[in-house]
């Protein structure tokens, strides 16, 4: 297994106020059937997340623990931190307060290993009580491809599983779209990915966390803006000139939707982007 895997995976967390989630998190990883793995916990907050695992009964070799030295540096710096210190050659993020389902990694390491990079289905589910909320694509079994045209489609996070030759690092001035641009850049690099139709990511709405705050319209549109402010400079590091013309289009497109958001959370019509996007999505014809 250990040859078709490409070595193993490093899961990589970052790990901002996630003291009451990290535990969920980390038991997703010692669920999985895929035993080659070890997970590096970025501390951005100053937490000993090792002793708060360690009180509730969580401890496990495979578990490293560093720190980005600050406090609320954001999610790219603490995932840069988290790669330096990774050793093994695929590379997977997961956020302190999502999780894995327990074949993810075994279904998507080989995969990544030959092809550079893998992708699954995204389940969102309602972090306060379980409620399942949607699916990034529907539901299927066995694989598709995505390419660039996809994936900025797409307006759920998805976290691919990279080989480490491939990983571009985070951009540290991106501080709220940061997986949309590592993603594109990643297909900048390959053109296509194996996508597994199956939902093996879990990502958890929950109330506090940045993409459910009340100035989350505010805060996406402020990236979008410093993207495409990058876009025009230096490209953001994406060599294809048509990608990037299709990732100003693509951003243009989301600026619009997120401010047809701020007008509907405005008007108290739902809480959340993921909310507003269910509402949408029923409000179409047919």
């Amino acid at each position: 297994m250990e040859g078709d895997s490409g070595g193993g995976v490093s899961v990589i967390i970052p790990a901002y106020r996630a003291q009451g989630t990290i535990a969920r998190a980390v038991s997703s990883l010692l669920a999985q059937s895929f035993p080659h793995w070890e997970a590096v916990v970025v501390s951005d907050d100053g937490a000993d997340y090792r002793a708060l695992l360690a009180a509730a009964g969580i401890a496990d070799s495979r578990l490293t623990f560093t720190e980005t030295g600050r406090v609320g540096s954001g999610a790219p710096a603490a995932r840069n931190a988290g790669l330096r210190c990774a050793h093994l050659p695929l590379i997977a993020p997961l956020d302190a307060d999502d999780r894995f389902e327990p074949e993810r990694l075994e279904r998507l390491a080989s995969l990544a290993a030959a092809q550079g990079a893998a992708a699954d289905n995204v389940a969102v589910v309602r972090d306060g009580d379980g409620a399942p909320l949607s699916t990034l694509f529907p539901p299927g079994i066995g694989t598709a491809t995505l390419d660039a045209a996809a994936f900025l489609e797409t307006s759920v996070p998805m976290f691919f599983v990279v080989r480490r030759d491939i990983v571009p690092g985070w951009e540290e001035g991106v501080d709220f779209c940061d997986d949309v641009v590592f993603n594109v850049q990643v297909l900048d690099r390959l053109g296509r990915l194996p996508l597994v139709l199956e939902p093996l990511y879990e990502y958890r709405q929950r109330e506090g966390s940045i993409t459910c705050s009340a100035d989350s319209g505010t805060r996406a549109d402020l990236c979008y803006r410093h993207v495409l402010d990058r876009l025009d400079g230096d490209g953001l590091r994406i060599a294809d000139a048509a990608l990037r013309h299709r990732f100003a289009a693509a951003l243009g497109a989301k600026r619009a939707l997120n401010a047809a958001y701020m007008a509907a959370q405005a008007a108290g019509r739902c809480a959340n982007f993921q909310e507003f996007l269910a509402l949408r999505e029923n409000s179409l014809p047919g």
